[in-house]
């Protein structure tokens, strides 16, 4: 890559709307072709230090070659990476196509219905393609590291740097504001951070599958064959599918044009349809993903409206409930 940076007839620093990691961003023009080019170390990226993040994922990813075995209909957007240096100060350099055309416009709106209808669809089929994914490659993202990646001690931490990041300060607030609007939810979050045993020993009796981790519409886009745009690859692990879809409801709540639960449906009808039988699992692995999601984004519902927060409430109530976790600061 550093042959191909060398090349550049043209580089700006700029910095995407949508982003929320603390990278560094520039736009780069090569033998006349548009480039991103991304620059994160754990020194810089929160994301990477609240994940756990040590050995640049997204690099061993891209290298184990699982980048290339994604299906035909997921583009993840990547020309090239290397890594610079050592240690925490290690810098990752992810070169990528320009695609910010193609990428689901920002605001609160809707998207529209066959583009929802095939982001499930396609990731669905990442899922099936991938199906008893396990971590052999080395250093990928746990479970357990999923489910604390906004635990109060990360965000604490995270506050006390010269500039804290808006999504930790956003956090930080959420989750004062969750003890008042829901005692149940301020549990749920708080007993999975003590023991994410919790939910990591019963989601480990249902199936696993590769996971990109963050399935939110700043990440997505469509070219215009139909094929979907997946940035952003630096959540990658072995995990639970329905994971992928609770997170995609969980932080694209204004953007669906369906409900919640036609999406939940529409999600298991897709795995049966390439192949993945969904008898005998799916219900139990979505309502331990379903309390999980809360222990990652409970601050974010808090700060949102009551309909949403209360639906999220409820599920996980009857989630808890259905799957007998022992969760002993539930009724705290």
């Amino acid at each position: 890559m550093s042959e191909l940076l060398a090349g550049a007839s043209f580089r700006e620093t700029v910095s995407p709307a949508d982003g929320k990691s603390t990278a560094v961003f520039e736009r780069v023009s090569i033998d006349g072709q548009w480039y991103f080019l991304k620059r994160l170390s754990p020194d810089t990226d929160w994301i990477m230090r609240s994940t756990g993040d040590r050995v640049h994922r997204p690099y061993l990813v891209w290298a184990a070659g699982i980048m290339d075995r994604v299906p035909a209909c997921i583009d993840p957007a990547v020309v090239a990476m290397e890594i610079e240096g050592e240690g925490d100060a290690a810098e990752l350099r992810i070169l990528m196509p320009d695609v910010a055309a193609d990428l689901v416009p920002e605001g609160d709106a809707p998207v529209p219905r066959a583009q929802h209808e095939r982001f499930i669809d396609h990731m669905a089929q990442l899922c099936a393609a991938f199906w008893g994914f396990e971590d052999t490659v080395g250093g990928l993202t746990t479970m357990a590291e999923r489910l604390r990646c906004f635990c109060a001690a990360n965000v604490a931490r995270e506050l006390a740097v010269a500039e804290p990041p808006g999504p930790i300060a956003a956090a930080d607030v959420g989750w004062r504001e969750l003890r008042s609007r829901s005692v149940l939810l301020t549990a749920v979050a708080n007993a999975i951070w003590d023991d994410p045993s919790l939910l990591t020993v019963p989601l480990a009796a249902t199936p696993v599958t590769f996971l990109h981790g963050d399935w939110k519409m700043g990440n997505l886009g469509s070219h215009s064959d139909g094929r979907t745009i997946l940035l952003d690859w630096a959540l990658p692990g072995s995990g639970p599918a329905c994971w992928d879809l609770c997170w995609y409801l969980a932080l694209n709540r204004a953007r669906l044009p369906e409900t919640k639960e036609a999406t939940i449906t529409r999600f298991g009808a897709a795995l049966e349809q390439h192949g993945i039988a969904t008898g005998g699992w799916f219900g139990a692995q979505l309502d331990l993903c379903v309390i999980g999601m809360m222990a990652v984004f409970g601050w974010e519902k808090a700060l949102g409206d009551e309909e949403e927060l209360r639906w999220w409430e409820r599920r996980v109530a009857e989630a808890a409930d259905r799957q007998e976790i022992d969760l002993p600061r539930l009724e705290a």
